[in-house]
């Protein structure tokens, strides 16, 4: 089945980038398409909680937001990806106000948090509801435009065709194919199904499965850093409930430590993650981790030392889901584990997203070279934004030749 007329860009994925993608390609005039294998709503950026770093304070810049970057992945992520990264992030936050998006202002400004790995505060927030807010008010700016909507397609193949590509989906109905100019993959990573092959707990979204990675591969784009997959520090352990969760590394920003079972400090809490996920890896390997209820390793991350008033502002969400399960955070420390949460690597682009197939772009946790082998907190979402918007307007423009 063939569906209709070639569109100028097609968009696989809609989670962040994706829809920025979108967004950014329909506001250039573009005819598109967004495909996603279930619905709009279900993408791994929704559930992302921490924020999205942005140098808006006084003594920061983005060339101190690029050197922590650099610093965070061992000068293993591609410089002219981090420049374009960190320059752009203040214009993305505006353009997402722009859309919608409310940040939690205090003071007469933003109110930035350190993360883990920065050396400056610059982590801007919606409560700990961040990714939710920046995919609902994308999603709304794209149902606004003339965009077509493409769910239920779950993407099989991608091959050149007289009018640029051709993408072959599974749908509902059977095999469609889909005809456009260009292509933007924006499908996101494979921790999920890789979790599940481990036996491991996993932060992502089912749907994180990898295959459009695979599919580029088959048609023949490079990738980079593919085995380098990101544990999330702070994964939650117990209550059962709370197993696979991933609890805001602005817990650690906002005064939270990690504590052995003989209650000492043993890592920076605020260093980057793959040091604290390993440290408390090693921790738990000597013999100093506690065990959860049901016989899982841990630690103790120390959430009493947050104020009621941090805690109210920028973590709301956590507080409901932990007292909802018998646990309050500010009154007891909580358990804590590494779980599996990111794709490092991925398809290699160049400052237009482009990736080694002309017409073929990438964006988000697709793609490789912005983190390096180690992605800092706070970036994924400015990734999703920035490249986003660039992968959609570099498509948008190419279709029109």
């Amino acid at each position: 089945m063939r569906t209709g007329a070639p569109f100028d860009v097609l968009v696989v994925g809609s989670g962040a980038s994706g829809l920025a993608a979108a967004v950014s390609a329909a506001h250039a005039g573009a005819h598109v398409a967004l495909a996603t294998k279930t619905t709009l709503q279900a993408c791994n950026s929704a559930k992302a909680q921490g924020g999205i770093q942005a140098a808006f304070g006084g003594d920061d810049s983005p060339e101190i937001h690029a050197e922590d970057v650099m610093r965070s992945s061992h000068e293993t992520a591609n410089p002219r990806l981090v420049e374009i990264l960190t320059t752009e992030a203040p214009s993305a936050i505006r353009w997402l106000e722009e859309l919608g998006v409310a940040f939690t202002r205090s003071n007469g400004g933003y109110r930035l948090a350190r993360c883990g790995g920065a050396t400056r505060e610059r982590l801007l927030q919606v409560g700990d509801r961040t990714g939710h807010a920046i995919t609902k008010a994308l999603r709304d700016a794209y149902e606004a435009s003339d965009g077509v909507q493409l769910p239920h397609h779950s993407l099989r193949a991608i091959a050149p065709s007289a009018s640029g590509w051709r993408a072959t989906f599974e749908t509902r109905e059977g095999v469609a194919d889909v005809d456009a100019s260009t292509v933007v993959l924006a499908a996101g990573g494979r921790c999920y199904r890789e979790a599940e092959t481990r036996g491991e707990l996993s932060t992502n979204h089912p749907n994180a499965t990898g295959e459009v990675t695979r599919i580029a591969l088959d048609a023949g784009a490079e990738a980079r850093d593919l085995d380098a997959l990101q544990y999330h520090p702070n994964g939650g352990a117990w209550p059962a409930t709370m197993q696979g969760y991933s609890i805001p590394e602005t817990t650690r920003a906002y005064g939270a430590v990690l504590l052995n079972a003989d209650g000492e400090e043993f890592t920076d809490s605020l260093g980057p993650r793959d040091a604290v996920s390993q440290a408390i890896f090693d921790e738990v390997e000597r013999g100093k981790g506690v065990l959860t209820p049901d016989g899982r390793p841990a630690v103790w991350l120390d959430t009493t030392r947050i104020s009621q008033e941090d805690a109210e502002i920028s973590l709301p969400y956590m507080l409901r889901r932990y007292r909802g399960g018998g646990v309050d955070p500010l009154t007891e420390k909580i358990l804590t584990y590494p779980v599996l949460h990111y794709q490092n690597g991925g398809l290699v682009i160049d400052e237009h997203a482009e990736t080694t197939l002309e017409g073929v772009y990438a964006c988000g946790e697709i793609a490789g070279g912005t983190h390096g082998r180690n992605r800092m907190m706070g970036n994924s979402l400015l990734e999703c934004t920035v490249f986003g918007r660039r992968a959609g307007r570099a498509a948008a423009e190419r279709s029109r030749g």
